[in-house]
């Protein structure tokens, strides 16, 4: 940690909403999360409501400063490069950190991203990302998000069973070299690190928002330890923050999150309040709210047309061959 008096700002993460038992239901937010609670970071929890696909969420925001998902790495890396919070000081040379490391942000995200998307019903993206959004708009997003996944991950109609066995067999191996490494550990390393937020925003997903049946979370149960290790860290990371909500909520209107009253219960009906007049700057916030909905809209309408008039050629010439198969 780079100073006491870091201690004393304010800081916001700003993710996405609480589901499924977890104070942030998005694989990329709940890292972020640990690793300030690890670090022992006072913050607000605030959340994302309006841009359900941005890239730049999760952020940590404390007055002009800000840390951004989609730079310099992500969040974390933010927080550690400029000085805020690092707890990586004495393992940035250690080999067996660095390649741990760079197999739970390669193979385990893109096993997380699979089963999300592709390897399940879809149930939990849906609740993560779209339910608060109208149903055309949140179903059109969805199809268009599976799209992009299925190009992220290199998957085709011709490959698709070899990358997904892949898939598995990857995070399979990394399951096993992380329970060989920490045995009966408390952290991988002895003390705290990005590591251990990393994997156990991983574990914690995997454990609590993917569906019984899910392959890769059937997978990562076969290993007992690292499974005592995400109760061990849930119960003190997260179950004290479910039991207070002093320290959890949503970003006023002028940020890029919804406004909402207390996050804590975010999903009950709230109480009845004599109505006063939206200021201006309310107004201006749900006029763009309204502006970015319908553009979401039509943009992901001409996506889905450009991309069955796409289909449609490709099955042209698929007929041709007598083979009509297609995603």
């Amino acid at each position: 940690m780079e100073g006491a008096s870091e201690t004393e700002r304010e800081f916001t993460l700003v993710a996405r909403k609480p589901r499924f038992g977890l104070p942030t239901a998005c694989p990329h937010c709940l890292p972020v999360f640990i690793y300030l609670k690890l670090a022992k970071i006072p913050f607000r929890l605030g959340f994302n409501l309006t841009f359900p696909d941005s890239d730049q969420v999760p952020y940590v925001e404390s007055g002009a400063y800000v840390a951004y998902n989609n730079e310099k790495g992500g969040v974390i890396e933010s927080l550690k490069e400029d000085g805020i919070v690092d707890l990586d000081l004495e393992l940035r040379s250690v080999p067996e950190f660095i390649s741990s490391k760079a197999m739970i942000s390669s193979w385990l995200e893109e096993a997380i991203i699979y089963e999300l998307w592709l390897g399940s019903d879809g149930t939990s993206a849906h609740n993560i990302y779209y339910a608060d959004l109208p149903w055309p708009v949140g179903k059109l997003l969805y199809l268009k998000q599976i799209r992009s996944v299925k190009q992220r991950l290199g998957i085709t109609k011709d490959n698709a069973e070899r990358r997904e066995a892949e898939i598995y067999r990857r995070a399979k191996i990394v399951y096993e070299a992380l329970s060989t490494m920490l045995g009966e550990g408390y952290f991988f390393f002895g003390r705290p690190s990005s590591l251990d937020a990393f994997f156990l925003g991983h574990a914690l997903f995997t454990l609590q928002a993917l569906p019984e049946a899910s392959l890769l979370r059937n997978r990562f149960l076969e290993h007992g330890n690292l499974v005592r290790y995400a109760e061990k860290h849930k119960s003190e990371c997260l179950e004290a923050v479910s039991s207070s909500s002093s320290d959890m909520h949503f970003p006023p209107s002028s940020s890029a999150s919804a406004p909402r009253e207390g996050p804590s219960h975010w999903s009950s009906k709230p109480k009845s309040k004599p109505k006063r007049e939206k200021t201006e700057e309310e107004k201006t916030f749900r006029k763009r709210a309204k502006c970015f909905l319908a553009a979401q809209f039509t943009a992901v309408l001409l996506f889905i047309t450009i991309m069955r008039r796409s289909d449609d050629n490709e099955l042209d010439l698929d007929d041709d061959d007598g083979d009509l198969d297609y995603d």
